[in-house]
């Protein structure tokens, strides 16, 4: 009886066995599946964990990552920059594609068997799919961040009552392009949405030429003179300048510019018209010693001597005419030096041809501070660099040898005073001074004009002045140097 129900009993046993095992199956394979329509345990998304979730959930999570504002300090200021503000969205379809092909992709069977086992699934990373528009970015940037926290740098001050700047303050300029690169890292960057930007140190700015020439008016009023007065000035870095004139201290037109007597300022123009005419061969030592004592000394002998060089007739003439070829039709020389010597033509200019002021100029030989500082200007074009016009109007005569030496020879007028007076001991300064004595012992015609070298900038300066009564030398002395100081400390704040 027992062995006969055995079997049975088995087969049931069996049964129970192989339904358990069905439904366990069943129910495993369940699991799977609402485990399968969820991402795998470890996944991410652009850096966001999403294992466990469903697509919808893992949007929102890495949208809220993406979307939340990246935190820029910048000179002391916290800035939330939104990521919409600049540019950037994340491409959730393609990351979502990427992530259900992760997620789907692999053998059904083969993740089964792998669940059976508690075998957790490799991890996943779907890299971060974004845009970004660099070209919002940098208008953000320059017109949200820089525009309102930059410090521009302070240009330096003349300080009123001196020939002094007081020097300007440094600025702070957002460095754009390390900005971009760091924001760009932070809007991508699931975790790490706060930077520091950073800031480029600009130099103080350099005063303005405005700010110099009030400086320059405010001397010449300080000083009292109450004669006329003209100025011309030009950086030789830049070629910007100031010119301007005043008669008893009011500004008056330097259109045309004012006419003054030329006086021992003229032995520029007559070195030079000497030079055009018989170039290097005049560079010899009998040649070089006579045209020193004409500048330095400031002899009248030798000046008449190199123009009677070039017509023993005509010379003065063509001292105005090869200044005319310049293009200075308000220089010229209409006479020789020595006492008595005949006047050679009448000169009619635009400048000596107002009515509107005079310095009584000569008739003999005038120029203007303009027409002066040109010339100059010519003749250093000419020894640094073999350019400007006097090479051009004098080819094959006017050399950059033959300027370097011209040059050389204004160096020696180491007068001490007047513009020389206003630079430091040392600084090169080739420049011609003059002024004249009439028989009672009056100055009326005080002048210098200068090409100066120094380190922050070189520069030409003429300055003329003329008053109908008298101009006393010490006070006219001290009028130039201050002028000359100024402008020196104009160029070179940093030293004064």
């Amino acid at each position: 009886m027992k062995s006969r129900n055995f079997p049975l009993i088995l087969r049931g046993i069996s049964a129970l066995f192989l339904s358990a095992a069905v439904i366990l199956t069943i129910v495993a394979l369940v699991g799977y599946s609402r485990q399968r329509n969820s991402y795998p345990a470890g996944m991410t998304i652009a850096g966001v964990p999403v294992g466990g979730v469903d697509p919808a959930t893992a949007s929102q999570r890495v949208l809220q990552v993406y979307t939340s504002p990246v935190m820029v300090e910048y000179l002391g200021s916290n800035i939330l920059i939104t990521p919409s503000q600049v540019g950037f969205q994340v491409n959730m379809d393609a990351m979502l594609a990427a992530a259900d092909l992760t997620r789907t992709g692999a053998s059904f069977w083969g993740g089964f068997w792998d669940y059976l086992w508690n075998r957790p699934p490799a991890a996943a990373d779907v890299p971060l799919v974004s845009e970004l528009s660099e070209a919002r970015l940098r208008d953000y940037l320059q017109n949200e961040i820089a525009l309102r926290y930059d410090t521009p740098p302070a240009p330096a001050q003349p300080i009123p009552g001196t020939t002094n700047f007081l020097p300007g303050a440094p600025g702070q300029t957002l460095d754009v392009e390390r900005a971009v690169t760091l924001i760009e890292d932070a809007l991508r960057s699931p975790s790490s949405r706060a930077v520091a930007l950073t800031s480029i140190r600009t130099a103080a700015a350099h005063p303005t030429l405005d700010n110099l020439e009030i400086l320059l008016k405010q001397i010449i009023q300080l000083n009292d003179f109450d004669g006329l007065v003209g100025l011309y000035m030009l950086d030789l870095q830049t070629g910007q300048e100031i010119h301007f004139a005043e008669n008893a201290g009011q500004p008056i037109s330097v259109q045309p510019d004012v006419a003054f007597t030329a006086s021992s300022t003229a032995k520029i123009p007559i070195m030079i018209s000497y030079y055009s005419q018989f170039g290097a061969a005049a560079l010899d030592q009998k040649t070089l010693d006579a045209m020193v004592d004409m500048i330095r000394r400031s002899e009248n002998p030798p000046a008449d001597k190199f123009m009677a060089a070039l017509d023993e007739n005509r010379g003065p003439l063509l001292v105005t005419e090869k200044m005319k070829a310049l293009g200075l039709e308000n220089t010229f020389m209409a006479g020789y030096f020595y006492q008595g010597a005949p006047l050679l033509q009448r000169m009619t200019t635009p400048s000596n041809s107002r009515v509107d002021v005079s310095a009584n100029p000569d008739d003999y030989n005038q120029t203007t501070p303009s027409d002066m500082g040109i010339l100059l200007e010519d003749l250093y074009q000419c020894a640094d660099k073999n350019g400007g016009a006097l090479v051009a109007v004098f080819p094959g005569k006017i050399s950059q040898q033959v300027c370097q030496q011209m040059i050389e020879i204004l160096v020696q007028d180491k007068l001490g005073a007047l513009l020389q007076a206003g630079v430091p001991e040392g600084t090169r300064i080739a420049h011609k001074h003059g002024w004249i004595t009439n028989n009672a012992g009056v100055i009326n015609n005080v002048s210098d004009a200068a090409i100066v070298y120094s380190p922050g900038g070189n520069y030409v300066i003429a300055v003329y002045t003329y008053h109908p009564v008298q101009i006393v030398f010490d006070n006219a002395n001290k009028l130039f140097g201050q002028i000359s100081q100024a402008v020196y400390n104009y160029f070179n704040v940093s030293t004064q």
